[in-house]
């Protein structure tokens, strides 16, 4: 496995090997939720690459870029297992060069939702990205559907300004009891992590509505709160959508596909979650 912390060393070490590319995208401190992208990745392609990027113009001031958990050493042996060709882990100056003031403006789309309660993210998102693709130019890149407006964001960036690469999404892998996996559920203490759960458990209170034939989408916010007002630990609801996909306006009605999304704080931790709504799945659609 190659490791590289420059974009000339990646490069260079990219121009000597032929077939496709895949890319997982991660800000590192790996859990089973990445091994899921990078595992298919590998099925799919004849070289894969992995960056490893703390990024810091997708934190605000105030959240936790300096607490961000960080361990190097075992991000690297995780890779290795997994038959990674490439791993691109850049310090900030290399990413960011003293003087960078270019950007990328993912739209209307990048201020709903996440975008809402935190500004300047997907501009963050969207550059970093975009500087990987540049880098890595793969044929694939692997995310996560948790971050599902991410993925939209990518998606968006990806088509908009044809960069012809594949964006895969990947099902959001959880734990037994239905919490999604996230780098930062190290800051669930032990009783907010027994109720973490609860998350989850909104987003299919309005999948079951849903399932059943509703489609007023106050209905279908109102089952997720319900769940989410009943759980103590919550200390507060940033949102609760019922969106159309890909543009994630909030519906009236769900007449369409959709995705269902929430975030919620609890203590250090934010908890951000989702499942889409598609009507292919119903019974006797196809």
């Amino acid at each position: 496995m190659d490791v590289h912390t420059t974009v000339a060393d990646f490069q260079a070490a990219r121009r000597r090997r032929s077939g496709s590319l895949g890319l997982v995208p991660t800000m590192g401190y790996l859990h089973r939720g990445h091994l899921a992208l990078v595992r298919l990745a590998r099925e799919e392609n004849d070289l894969l690459a992995v960056s490893i990027f703390v990024n810091p113009a997708q934190f605000g001031p105030s959240e936790d870029y300096e607490a961000y958990p960080r361990d190097m050493d075992r991000d690297l042996d995780l890779l290795r297992r997994e038959r990674v060709d490439y791993v691109f882990a850049p310090g900030v100056e290399e990413m960011y060069p003293p003087g960078h003031d270019t950007w990328i403006d993912p739209g209307d789309l990048g201020t709903r939702l996440e975008g809402a309660h935190r500004p300047g993210h997907f501009r963050g998102v969207a550059t970093v990205v975009a500087k990987l693709f540049n880098v890595v130019a793969p044929d694939r890149a692997y995310f996560g559907q948790k971050d599902g407006q991410q993925v939209a964001v990518v998606r968006r960036m990806v088509s908009h300004l044809g960069m012809g690469v594949d964006i895969v999404a990947v099902p959001t892998v959880r734990e037994e009891d239905g919490l999604a996996l996230s780098s930062r559920n190290v800051y669930l203490t032990p009783e907010q992590r027994e109720a973490a759960p609860a998350v989850f458990r909104a987003l299919l209170a309005a999948e079951r509505l849903w399932s059943r034939g509703e489609r007023d989408g106050d209905v279908l916010r109102g089952a997720v709160r319900i769940v989410l007002e009943e759980t103590p630990l919550i200390e507060a609801v940033d949102y609760v959508s019922v969106a159309g996909t890909p543009g994630l306006a909030e519906l009236d009605r769900v007449t369409g596909p959709a995705m269902v999304s929430v975030a919620v704080r609890m203590g250090r931790a934010r908890l951000i979650d989702n499942l889409v709504l598609d009507p292919a799945s119903l019974p006797g659609s196809h």
